[in-house]
């Protein structure tokens, strides 16, 4: 056996790319107006009218003037919101900015204190013993681990066996397991054996058992957690009946208008209404009901694809190819169709795995495996024995979070979405049903309520500081039969197509889509796009008002190598409504790259590629990183922040010469660097208790040891629980007397 693929090792660096098409839209007539010399030479005050025009890029204010920040306090909203106490946002940020570090280990604001708790492989029940650094627990016992990087999470409040919504000594954590690091994992390292004459990756084979334990290591876990005697933090409750794991081999169903569809038709389910797995699943949400909604985002790292396209519809190609699986496609060197079917413990363990065409009919092969994973999934961490439900009418794509919007009886449910691949689309999904009080603790009946039938938009940002939401229904706007690019012959077809449908929509390639939330303040909707570095480098991804960098760093060509949080305020306040008002809240960069450096960062709060983003009920913003740009002055970070509104700050200009709008410029009282996590690492997931007295993040890929067991060497990803040492509220200190602010 010989030690193979690195690309493997490193899934979360690999990105997809796969759009292919060139939407412009307003972004080209600017262009063809205005070229750098023009804007340069006329400066920031002269261009401003050109691109703005007379748009007064104002927020609606959905709970307070934009001078005087206040929550919603409606009665109706508090009834589903997690938190209990005085829901006053903080004024200023008074805790001691951590500094920047390259350090093993992790780092937090002074006053606090972060303990690792529920790293990989730790038993959620008796009888299995606990994690050893050789790493040969068996693949089985996973079913009944914690799995591999650890990833988007929820604390769901627990009282009298139920969900409650204002219950803090008592929860249950519930949180996705994005990838596996198989190097770490394995007993063997990672090992693959080429077959006899292989020519490609594809041809060649991993142990039986390597697969399993990756495939159990992925998923979500639930796990009870209680409040400490001492009344700070929390531990585990070991062998609660809430305890489980889901992983890739779970069974789940599908809901809504792709459930039956001839698109997820496989062996498993002739019929298309059930399938095998919820994977690689990456940032996670909270319905207003109490349920757990988490997101299937690189899907396509683990199947594969011989060479097929002879045997199958022009249209079921460019399916294929929208959502890069070409052929002879190995996914990213998980290689989990390759062991021996004689080693398979169940039918078809392994070769579900891969999408070619070897049977007569879909219901003779995993030709359509592949369509079904890509979904938004609720799951109802209350009942142990409830099946994961992909809600297929929020569409499929590689779902990065899901965020819903303040709920107020009688109007829809509306979810905010991003696809996280470079040059990919924003989302949302408005419902049919119309909100009511009475469905808190509904579990999967009430999702079924209000996310099996709705509308999916995908959203349209004009470089005039306006935007709109495009529906993606059947029969409308070209998504019909005759639609050139791939033909669209049904709402099934619209949703498990939804990169292709926005395409034909003209939907704007936005720089890497990835977590969203909404601020319980203003109602406006932020996302974190991360990074690109093909923006501005590649002709079909030019530089753009809404993302407007391209630059050299340090000698070499980056595109946008920083990323950037954009945010909008829906016309009206109304989460419905078809248009918004837009800006960019804040452009990461490090401090020193003054052309770059838009939002005026320093020392204390500086920061590249934004990832996890958390709005508390209080309005504190968390935003999370996930670096490798700024890696060589500090490790991936938390920062808390204390957003404004859009239009609260200013035209300016890039240094690739494009015109946009910056919100108001970063201080030590409105931004602050919280936590730096170790060497190596990535920080994400992010949940509060309803007390706001325990802070919940987790750290995946980190380097050297940390999170090694019993002196151990293997490092191992991790949940981090943060507590004030006194353990009063988070950022307690934020709320008093007027301190330093360093």
């Amino acid at each position: 056996m010989t030690v193979l693929n690195e690309t493997q090792n490193l899934a979360h660096e690999v990105v997809e790319d796969s759009n292919p098409t060139n939407n412009t839209d307003f972004q080209t007539i600017i262009k063809r107006r205005l070229n750098r010399r023009n804007i340069l030479k006329g400066g920031t005050g002269l261009t401003a009218a050109a691109f703005f025009g007379t748009l007064p890029l104002v927020g609606c204010r959905v709970g307070g003037s934009s001078n005087n920040l206040n929550p919603i306090t409606t009665t109706d909203n508090n009834v589903a919101i997690p938190a209990i106490g005085d829901l006053k946002r903080p004024e200023t940020l008074r805790f001691t900015a951590v500094p920047h570090s390259t350090a093993e280990t992790m780092s937090v604001a002074e006053g606090y204190k972060a303990e690792i708790i529920l790293p990989l492989g730790t038993p959620l029940i008796s009888g299995i013993e606990n994690w050893k650094d050789n790493r040969e627990q068996s693949a089985e016992s996973f079913d009944w681990r914690m799995g591999d990087n650890h990833d988007g999470m929820w604390f769901f409040g627990k009282k009298d066996s139920a969900y409650d919504a204002k219950a803090s000594d008592n929860g249950l954590l519930v949180m996705n397991h994005e990838y596996v690091n198989s190097a770490e994992l394995s007993p063997f390292g990672y090992f693959v054996t080429p077959d006899k004459d292989a020519e490609t990756i594809y041809q060649s084979r991993r142990l039986a058992s390597d697969v399993r334990r990756e495939v159990n290591c992925h998923g979500v876990s639930v796990v009870e957690m209680t409040r400490r005697s001492d009344g700070v933090g929390y531990e585990m409750v070991l062998n609660s009946k809430y305890n489980r794991r889901l992983t890739s081999s779970t069974l789940a169903t599908f809901t809504g208008p792709v459930a039956g569809s001839d698109l997820v038709k496989t062996k498993f389910d002739p019929t298309g209404y059930q399938t095998r797995g919820i994977n690689n699943n990456c940032g996670a949400g909270l319905s207003p009901w109490g349920t757990y909604l988490t997101t299937e985002e690189n899907f396509l790292g683990v199947f594969a694809r011989g060479q097929d396209a002879s045997q199958l519809s022009a249209t079921q190609n460019a399916g294929r190819a929208r959502y890069g699986a070409t052929e002879d496609f190995s996914g990213w060197g998980y290689l989990w169709h390759t062991p021996d079917a004689k080693e398979a413990k169940v039918a078809d363990e392994f070769s579900r795995w891969d999408m070619t065409v070897v049977g007569a009919t879909a219901a003779d092969d995993y030709r359509n495996g592949f369509n079904t994973f890509g979904f938004m999934t609720e799951i109802d961490p209350f009942d142990q024995n409830s099946v994961p439900q992909k809600r297929t009418a929020l569409g499929r794509f590689a779902h990065e979070n899901c965020a819903y919007a303040p709920v107020e009886s009688g109007k829809p449910v509306v979810f905010y979405m991003g696809d996280d691949a470079r040059g990919e689309y924003i989302y949302k999904f408005v419902s049919n049903a119309l909100w009511s009080n009475s469905d808190i603790g509904g579990g999967l009946k009430a999702g079924s309520k209000y996310m099996d039938e709705g509308t999916l938009h995908v959203a349209i940002f004009n470089d005039d500081g306006s935007g709109k939401w495009q529906p993606l229904i059947h029969g409308q706007n070209g998504l019909d039969a005759a639609n050139s690019a791939l033909p669209f012959n049904g709402q099934d077809e619209v949703l498990v197509f939804a990169r292709a449908a926005a395409d034909a929509l003209g939907a704007t390639k936005m720089d890497r889509p990835e977590w969203v939330s909404v601020s319980p303040i203003t109602g406006e909707v932020y996302v974190t796009l991360t990074n690109n570095k093909l923006r501005g480098e590649r002709e079909d991804q030019p530089v753009s008002a809404t993302n407007p960098r391209s630059y050299q760093a340090r000698g070499k060509d980056r595109g946008n190598d920083n990323g950037h949080i954009i945010r909008w305020a829906e016309t009206g306040g109304d989460h419905a409504a078809m248009s918004f008002e837009w800006d960019i809240y804040l452009f990461a960069s490090p401090s020193d790259l003054a052309a770059e450096n838009l939002s005026k960062l320093n020392d204390n709060n500086d920061f590249s590629s934004p990832d996890g983003l958390y709005f508390d009920p209080r309005g504190v913003l968390w935003i999370q990183t996930d670096d490798g740009a700024y890696t060589d002055t500090s490790s991936c970070m938390l920062l808390a922040a204390l957003p404004g509104n859009v239009s609260d700050g200013a035209p300016t200009v890039t240094s690739a010469g494009r015109q946009t709008r910056v919100g108001t410029f970063a201080n030590n009282d409105n931004i602050k660097r919280f936590f730096v996590g170790p060497e190596g690492c990535e920080v994400t997931g992010i949940t509060m208790t309803p007390d706001f007295k325990t802070l919940f993040i987790n750290i995946q890929h980190p380097g050297n040891t940390w999170g090694a067991a019993d002196g151990g060497s293997t490092p191992r990803s991790a949940t981090v629980m943060i507590t004030k040492e006194d353990g009063d509220v988070i950022l307690a200190e934020s709320f008093g007397p007027s301190a330093s602010t360093t």
